[in-house]
């Protein structure tokens, strides 16, 4: 590969990186913590070993019990390097061959690999300038414990993998299920050998060598490079260094391999998450849950206050004088629900609205619990709990907060109206006028009654101009009362019609804050998982 496409290459592997460590850290508290653990664990092994030597491509041999994986290794190293024979049937720790030691220690540190053998150059294998190490790894079915777990470490940290097996286990459920099969994304670092082949009758290697292809297959392997060889005879080992070499000299094995662990752990947490975007937060549910919480929070009873209160301060500017003094007999509604304060602050005041009740908070819940449903319809299972969460969690400290909203919210009750003003003017000149008509009358009464002289009475069309006075007083009393009353409901209605609007707003603006906003965060956070996701798997 030239340094321009090795450069694209590790440019393209560190932006995928980056978006599963950005789908991991979006997934926190959505999906389970076993997942995003793997895929931490991947995340630091692929920063470990990108920090560490990409001129060395490190392979790996990996074989069951008596399947020739020491002796098939040695005879690619053109070395007795693994130990074999009888004083040790399997090989108990890691056996490492090194062509180009400048720069391998650290990476051999890191692998945990203490023997570390500088083999001889190999025409054409590998000498000093290859950058090549073979590890001769512990049996995948050793009985050590210890032996199985180096076997599994090792499985996620070399470059190209190197499944040797023989006729006899070939098709052994252990290597396929637990290795192979999950492992069916590192196809292009993966190579199977069927050693032993010498074994084998000529014409069964062929079928046993198709067998073993079908099966991989079936493991998601289908393409992999299959060989047969025998390290007994050497059959097949020099196209075992081929393919080795092959990857060695290419020097992609490590961005390859990378790359797959990204697609599997993408494809585990696809799998843990499902498939699904949320429909998402829209208008018409946003305004369904205004409208549910703010007859749960009794903004209908606050808007049918500010009517009444309305109708009775408007009967108590505009009334006929004579009989305007009873309102004030009567409570103010808004006064009673601690809503008309003509000075002072809102926000430290409470109101004195009936707490909220089964029945209310019943109403809540539902609202919310509609709302949470509507924006997660289409979402994965995990992230539908997790929308349906945000939405509970504020659910709490609604009341409260509707509560103090809609005390906080000026009602404009202090606010007057110009038309209260000429009205009561009216009033009071026309009980001026008739209380004028019965001055008049009076004093013609009380000259009559001393025998003096009474003056002559103007006339209306016949009528005493006293009697007119006190008739059209009173009438124009009485009518501007009923007009007023009118006028009054019209406005109020008009002014509840405008508190409602504001106390819907100041509702609204709760809502927002305790359900709408983390309900739409956990649907963003959902969306961005998703190109998060697909950014990483895209190779």
């Amino acid at each position: 590969m030239s340094r321009h496409g090795a450069a694209r290459e590790s440019s393209r592997l560190h932006s995928r990186l980056e978006a599963l460590n950005d789908a991991r850290e979006l997934a926190a508290g959505a999906l389970p913590e076993e997942a995003l653990d793997e895929v931490l664990e991947v995340l630091d092994r692929a920063s470990s070993r990108r920090s560490l030597s990409a001129a060395h491509t490190v392979v790996g041999f990996f074989g069951a019990t008596g399947s020739g994986k020491s002796s098939l290794f040695n005879a690619v190293s053109g070395a007795e390097i693994a130990t074999a024979a009888a004083r040790r049937p399997t090989t108990a720790e890691p056996q490492a061959g090194i062509w180009g030691a400048d720069d391998s220690e650290p990476l051999l540190d890191w692998l945990e690999v203490r023997n570390r053998h500088h083999a001889a150059p190999v025409p054409g294998f590998a000498d000093e300038d290859t950058g090549l190490i073979l590890l001769d790894l512990p049996d995948f079915d050793s009985t050590r414990a210890a032996n199985r777990e180096i076997v599994q470490r090792m499985v996620g940290l070399v470059d190209v993998l190197v499944w040797v097996l023989d006729p006899q286990k070939y098709a052994d459920a252990a290597v396929h299920n637990d290795f192979l099969a999950p492992l069916s994304s590192h196809g292009a670092v993966t190579l199977v050998v069927l050693n032993q082949i010498d074994r084998l009758p000529g014409h069964d290697v062929r079928p046993v060598l198709e067998s073993l292809r079908g099966i991989l297959a079936r493991d998601g392997l289908g393409k992999v490079q299959v060989i047969g060889a025998s390290a007994v005879e050497g059959t097949g080992v020099d196209q075992v260094r081929g393919a080795i070499r092959a990857a060695a000299i290419r020097r992609q094995a490590l961005s390859q391999r990378l790359a797959a662990d990204v697609a599997r752990s993408a494809a585990m947490l696809a799998e843990a998450s499902g498939t699904g975007e949320a429909a998402g937060v829209t208008a018409a549910s946003g305004s369904r849950l205004t409208a549910e919480l703010a007859v749960a929070a009794n903004v209908p009873v606050v808007v049918d206050a500010v009517v009444r209160s309305y109708r009775l301060e408007a009967g108590r500017r505009t009334g006929w004088p004579v009989t305007r003094w009873l309102a004030r007999f009567r409570p103010d509604p808004l006064r009673r629900l601690n809503l008309r304060r003509d000075r002072g602050t809102p926000e430290v005041n409470r109101t004195s609205l009936p707490a909220a009740g089964a029945p209310e908070r019943a109403r809540t819940d539902a609202a919310v619990r509609e709302f949470a449903d509507a924006a997660s319809e289409g979402a994965p299972g995990p992230w539908r709990a997790a929308i349906r969460g945000a939405a509970r969690e504020g659910r709490e400290r609604l009341p409260d907060a509707l509560d103090q909203a809609i005390a906080s919210t000026d009602l404009k009750a202090a606010r007057k109206s110009w038309w209260w003003s000429v009205l009561n003017v009216i009033q009071w000149l026309a009980l001026v006028l008739a209380v004028g008509g019965f001055v008049w009358l009076g004093l013609l009464a009380v000259l009559g009654y001393l025998q003096l002289p009474v003056p002559e009475v103007p006339r209306i069309e016949g009528w005493p101009l006293p009697t007119v006075m006190i008739a059209g007083g009173i009438l124009v009393g009485v009518v501007l009362a009923l007009a007023a009353a009118f006028i009054a409901g019209a406005a109020a209605r008009a002014r509840g019609a405008a508190a409602r609007k504001r106390l819907s707003a100041a509702v609204g603006a709760v809502a927002q804050d305790l359900v709408v906003e983390p309900v739409a965060l956990e649907v963003s956070r959902l969306a961005s998982f998703n190109a998060a996701l697909k950014m990483a798997s895209t190779d």
